[in-house]
């Protein structure tokens, strides 16, 4: 594999692409802005209101690591894995890749750009062309970026489909084919056949079943291990992103509002909101001490006209009036580990615990983390 990633790169990614350093975010973002506009009136269409799904988003991405995206349905972290791909145009802020400001790169900077950044979709179904062969979906993006691979691109998806776990005699077959793990594994062979240095993968098990989920996300972590590809994996389920993350970032209503590794944040979350999402998970074992979940009484604002100050602060049990007036920096706070951030000006205390184990993993999922702990 190593073989083939110098040489599958053509002379203009080369000259254009630096190798990252390690100690430098590979991926950074800052006040990361997506606002869709609503029109209205007649006869003439003009901007009524916004749509403000990502709003002043800052993370960075170092090579080889995998971050963690999660947090409720509408909250802005599929747009934002979009917008990390530059598959959408930001509103404002700014996107840097290995030293380079692609925000708003046209399309011929950012063409040797595209083939170190892909990304995987949600939907193993809705993401593959029905009417393509296994070889010409995987092609694909060799063919668009004009790439030769040594020995011809069959041979390049042949390998790739043995990478990803399939037969490559399949190489003909089409999609309806395959059974749903299996599409999915295609999705992870194609966003792999440029070799990118960074792969944003949206939720890529949520439509499997639970069994076929620890395959594939063993499937990710040999290819992160192997290829030291780095991620961002997100999810809303918060056992799979603990079992894959190693830095850990929690959105609220378009907003960063928690940074931390995957210990201090499922050991001692500080925004109340990451607290709750915590205790809503069951805990397996029923001889611990129970844990009272944080009840979140009503609904999630409107994007359209989010709150003003801190967006969490109509369904926060620890909102004051400096809540509504004042909108709490992303920092790290007193007592907190190094690189743990919070946003919240009323944070919870640094021992308030949620243990990992009250994090449930699917017994398929513990198997996977027993089998990965026998290897080291």
């Amino acid at each position: 594999m190593s073989e083939n990633k110098s040489n599958t790169a053509g002379p203009d990614t080369a000259q254009a692409q630096r190798e990252p350093d390690v100690s430098e975010p590979l991926l950074s973002v800052k006040g990361l802005t997506k606002h869709f506009p609503i029109y209205g009136g007649f006869p003439f269409k003009r901007q009524v209101g916004a749509v403000q799904a990502v709003d002043g988003v800052t993370l960075d991405v170092y090579p080889g690591e995998s971050l963690g995206l999660v947090g409720e349905s509408g909250c802005g972290k599929s747009t934002t894995g979009r917008l990390l791909t530059r598959l959408m145009e930001p509103t404002s802020g700014t996107i840097t890749y290995n030293g380079q400001d692609i925000s708003h790169a046209n399309r011929r900077k950012l063409a040797p750009i595209r083939s170190e950044i892909q990304m995987i979709f949600q939907d193993p179904y809705a993401s593959l062309n029905p009417r393509q062969t296994v070889g010409t979906i995987i092609s694909g993006p060799m063919e668009v970026n004009g790439i030769n691979p040594p020995g011809g691109r069959e041979a390049r998806v042949r390998e790739l489909l043995e990478t990803v776990g399939l037969n490559p005699e399949h190489y003909n077959r089409f999609p309806h084919e395959f059974s749903g793990g299996q599409r999915q594994r295609i999705g992870v062979a194609r966003a792999l056949a440029l070799n990118p240095k960074i792969i944003i993968a949206d939720e890529p098990v949520s439509a499997l079943d639970v069994s076929i989920q620890a395959q594939v996300i063993n499937l990710l972590q040999e290819l992160q291990r192997e290829l030291d590809i780095a991620f961002v994996f997100i999810a809303h389920d918060l056992a799979i992103v603990r079992h894959f993350s190693q830095r850990i970032a929690v959105m609220y209503l378009g907003k960063v509002v928690e940074v931390a590794d995957r210990d201090s944040l499922y050991n001692a979350p500080r925004h109340p909101y990451t607290h709750a999402l915590l205790s809503a998970v069951p805990n397996a074992d029923l001889d611990a001490d129970k844990t009272e979940r944080i009840r979140l009484f009503g609904d999630v604002p409107s994007p359209i006209m989010p709150p003003s100050g801190c967006r969490f602060r109509t369904r926060c049990w620890k909102a004051q009036d400096k809540c509504a007036t004042e909108e709490p920096p992303l920092v790290q706070l007193s007592g907190a580990r190094e690189g743990h951030l919070t946003a919240c000006h009323f944070p919870e205390a640094p021992t308030t615990e949620k243990t990992g184990p009250d994090v449930v993993l699917d017994p398929a999922l513990v198997a996977l983390e027993e089998k990965n702990t026998d290897k080291k």
